[in-house]
């Protein structure tokens, strides 16, 4: 039944447009429950907003694998790389909203483009519906133990650099990334002056800083693996709030220099803005089932990701503070992309 200030508004509205209006309430109301019961009933679509292999890639293609046994369906993974993320997330915010075109986003796409780009080409507040969190991307903080053999820890890194400030530099996977504002809050509270040099992408970055033209870098722990298993790079500290299950052995820099310090990155799902609730509750419960799985959570720990997934109105609140956390990181550090 029409609450009554709902049906005095219809009443005083065109017939043929009061019977519209009720027309779609009704469909509203009855539609959502069930679309998600049969839901998907084909092949799903999941948008990376950036070229293959990296951590985003990986994950969305174990999350793919995981939900179309749930759902029997297929789920493709689908690469759009380019923008720092916003080719992808631009395709996707234009999708149809139903729940069969997704976005796994990260941090990057969702917390800190908003405040990096004067201009976006959709309303981040307005353009996606938050589904669920997959996971934690811990940073690594490395340096190449061959150019560094008196490095040993992070305290004789900051201590070195201090003794060096202004000579150091850092590579990151670029201007804007989630590794370049995390370095930048190390530098801020360790009280170092070290040159942040771009590359494109974490690759070329990893390549400088084996190749001695830059002394430190960030990039997530799963990025890294290869290289810290062959022992061409050292992980002094990881950057969340807890260790890695990966690398036990690794301190935070909460526990180690920087109490307090927690700078992660992370992957999520995300559906296009009005697609059904009901659909979202689904596609949100399904993944947090899957997340609870051991075997999955091990999959996702022994690549360097600390498994979490939450409701849509929990990973809206994380996206939120995000936003403005490193919002304030850009403005004073007066960071712009070109």
């Amino acid at each position: 039944m029409l609450k009554p200030s709902l049906s005095y508004r219809i009443k005083h509205v065109p017939l043929r447009a009061g019977l519209a209006l009720a027309m779609s309430l009704a469909a509203i109301a009855g539609a959502p429950p069930a679309a998600a019961q049969s839901f998907p009933s084909h092949t799903v679509t999941l948008v990376v907003p950036f070229p293959p292999g990296g951590g985003t890639d990986t994950g969305a293609r174990i999350l793919a694998q995981e939900l179309g046994k749930r759902w029997g369906q297929s789920v493709i993974v689908e690469n759009k790389g380019g923008a720092a993320g916003l080719i992808g997330a631009t395709l996707v915010a234009q999708a149809r909203p139903d729940g069969y075109t997704l976005l796994l986003g990260n941090i990057g796409t969702q917390s800190i483009n908003p405040s990096l780009y004067s201009k976006m080409p959709y309303d981040p507040d307005k353009a996606f519906a938050p589904v669920s969190l997959l996971a934690e991307l811990p940073l690594a903080v490395m340096i190449n133990p061959a150019k560094l053999p008196q490095v040993k820890t992070i305290g004789d890194f900051i201590r070195y650099a201090k003794s060096h400030q202004g000579q150091l530099s850092y590579g990151s996977s670029g201007a804007g990334g989630g590794p370049h504002l995390a370095t930048e809050m190390f530098k801020d509270q360790a009280g170092l002056n070290i040159q942040h040099i771009p590359y494109r992408g974490g690759g070329p970055a990893v390549s400088a800083l084996l190749a001695g033209d830059v002394q430190l870098t960030m990039m997530t722990v799963l990025e890294a693996s290869g290289h810290i298993k062959a022992g061409d790079m050292l992980v002094l500290a990881v950057t969340g709030a807890r260790r890695v299950a990966a690398l036990p052995d690794v301190p935070t820099l909460s526990e180690s220099v920087l109490p307090g310090f927690n700078s992660i990155s992370w992957i999520g799902l995300l559906a296009p803005a009005g697609t059904p609730a009901a659909i979202v509750d689904k596609i949100s419960t399904d993944m947090r089932a899957i997340v609870a799985d051991k075997d999955f959570a091990a999959h996702i720990a022994a690549l360097g990701g600390v498994p979490r997934a939450d409701t849509p109105q929990e990973f809206a609140r994380m996206i939120a503070d995000d936003r403005g956390r490193y919002a304030q990181i850009i403005r004073s550090h007066n960071i712009k992309v070109e």
